[in-house]
């Protein structure tokens, strides 16, 4: 007698369908996660902006305290448990985390150590009369910047493949921290710049040392709130890497050669050294004859000289892109369509700050517009709204479709001749020069099978011989190093204090003195962001031209 089969319940079996709707979920909550976090983060840094509202300072830094903790913790904890496990990291981003990006949060970095010396030893000028906790902050920010840092530069191109929901979330957590540290420097800036003498009325500040702590870690803010941005777009990178499996013949790795150098005319480069330095040199006549003068005939002056300068770059900068965008038709390269979250973050950073100026922008288009009388300044200023509109509008066209192609053909040809000779270079040299044909031989399997047969000084030839690049490529990179150089001054002039918005009486006179500071404070701080990311952006067009 025969027993019958025992019928086990049906095990549904692991498709990539229900995996792909179990990676979704899983990055839902995670959002979600991040969404509550911020949200609960720009209430209280909001709140804590205003006098009239029981919510102080100090509870926004009691909650980025606490978060900055948890990060730690997280990172150390990723860090740990990723070295220990040798599946954990299957396959690398060669997209995400370039060298240059990660060069600029070290350097944006080292300016945010510095500015939290400051504030300690500002906080430390009267610790009596604070609470604790804004010693305690930049402390904990410190120790923060300095793990973030680490854990970025080494695992920026991380795809995890393990704990992948507390991976998600706790990445989700280290950007909404970033964000929330953001938020607080830039409310912090934008009241310091209100109110001067904001700390006056709960401490003292009357030695010289403190002076020179308060001053100076005011100034490193704009550093700071780079360094946070940066942070939070190379996290959402990860994010949006773990999990994922790379196709690598659907990638290539650009690597940053400055060989490539001696081929460019170098107009690029000097007209935009020029525009650099006269903007450095007008920031500061500027700053003295605003802050300096009480004559409203030097304000006059100092604000046509701004507008007279900006006007001058932003219309060469806006014919430039339309120049590099023409170039782009006669451009025989294919459309890179492969999936590149780097790149869409960057595409959606750049049209998502741009934002910020275009309100500012049409803001001082209508106020102009509509107030009596005009005068020259006020040409001006209509003048530099509508060309910052056409600036950023043909720059964006101009980033996009660079990002967009594909490398050069020869350098394919170039790299995956490369390749193979790389192959043979780490090998004995008598096995490479059985590669070469012979009639008499059996040892030249490669000739039969049509494989392209390589000698030693066919090796050294093909490295050292020179590419030589066409016109396209030539005006793509000078346009490129233009645009680079003039975009990192229009960074430094409204980061480092010049803000026409406020010094000319226009909109503040047409809007109000309570709507007005608003508009700009909110959109400005995205208008600073979009400089400094086009700045990234361009140096990948440039290396990719």
């Amino acid at each position: 007698m025969t027993e019958e089969p025992v019928h086990q319940p049906h095990q549904p079996p692991s498709t990539p369908a229900s995996k792909e709707v179990w990676k979704k979920g899983g990055r839902m909550f995670s959002i979600l996660l991040a969404v509550h976090l911020a949200l609960l983060a720009c209430t209280l840094v909001s709140s804590g902006a205003f006098e009239k509202i029981a919510v102080h300072d100090y509870d926004v830094f009691f909650l980025l305290t606490v978060m900055m903790l948890i990060v730690i913790v997280w990172i150390i904890f990723y860090l740990v448990g990723t070295s220990r496990c040798p599946d954990a990291i299957l396959c690398k981003d060669s997209h995400a985390g370039p060298i240059w990006l990660r060069g600029g949060l070290i350097l944006f970095a080292i300016f945010s150590l510095v500015m939290d010396v400051f504030k300690i030893g500002y906080y430390s000028s009267f610790y009596s009369c604070l609470s604790a906790i804004k010693i305690i902050y930049p402390i904990v920010q410190a120790i923060f910047v300095v793990v973030q840092t680490y854990f970025l530069w080494i695992s920026a191109k991380d795809c995890v493949h393990v704990h992948l929901n507390v991976t998600r979330c706790g990445l989700m957590l280290t950007l909404t921290t970033n964000l929330a540290v953001w938020m607080s420097a830039v409310t912090d800036e934008s009241v310091h710049k209100a109110h001067s003498n904001s700390s006056a009325e709960e401490c003292n500040c009357n030695s010289q040392i403190c002076q020179i702590f308060k001053n100076g870690y005011f100034w490193l803010y704009p550093f700071n709130i780079e360094y946070s941005l940066f942070a939070s777009a190379m996290v959402y990178v990860m994010w949006k890497n773990v999990g994922r499996f790379i196709d690598h013949h659907s990638h290539h790795i650009h690597r940053l050669k400055f060989r490539l150098f001696r081929r460019t005319f170098f107009v690029g480069i000097v007209l935009g050294l020029i525009i650099l330095v006269s903007g450095l040199g007008v920031l500061i006549l500027y700053e003295v004859q605003v802050n300096s003068s009480t004559e409203s005939s030097k304000k006059s002056q100092a604000l046509t000289m701004y507008y007279i300068f900006n006007i001058v770059c932003l219309g060469l900068m806006s014919l430039v892109c339309i120049g590099g965008s023409v170039i782009y038709r006669f451009d025989k390269r294919d459309m890179d369509r492969h999936k590149n979250p780097t790149r869409t973050l960057d595409v959606a950073l750049l049209m998502g700050a741009a934002l910020g100026q275009y309100a500012i922008s049409y803001y001082s288009i209508v106020a102009i517009v509509a107030s009596t009388p005009r005068d020259a300044i006020s040409a001006l200023n209509l003048t530099y709204a509508l060309l910052m509109i056409a600036q950023h509008t043909f720059q964006n066209i101009f980033i996009i479709e660079g990002l967009h192609r594909q490398p050069p053909k020869e350098d394919h040809k170039h790299d995956s001749h490369q390749k193979d000779l790389y192959g043979l270079t780490f090998v004995n040299i008598n096995a490479v020069s059985l590669r070469v044909p012979d009639s008499g031989s059996a040892l030249a399997p490669s000739a039969a099978s049509g494989t392209e047969a390589i000698h030693p000084s066919d090796l050294v030839r093909s490295l050292a011989a020179p590419k030589k690049m066409n016109w396209r490529r030539k005006f793509l990179r000078e346009i490129s190093m233009f645009l680079l150089l003039s975009n990192i001054i229009l960074w430094i002039m409204p980061a480092f204090g010049a803000r026409p918005q406020f010094d000319n009486d226009t909109e503040l006179n047409f809007y109000g003195d309570s709507m007005w500071p608003a508009i700009v404070d909110i959109c400005l701080p995205f208008g600073i962001f979009y400089r400094m990311h086009a700045v990234a952006s361009l140096l990948e067009v440039y290396i990719m031209s």
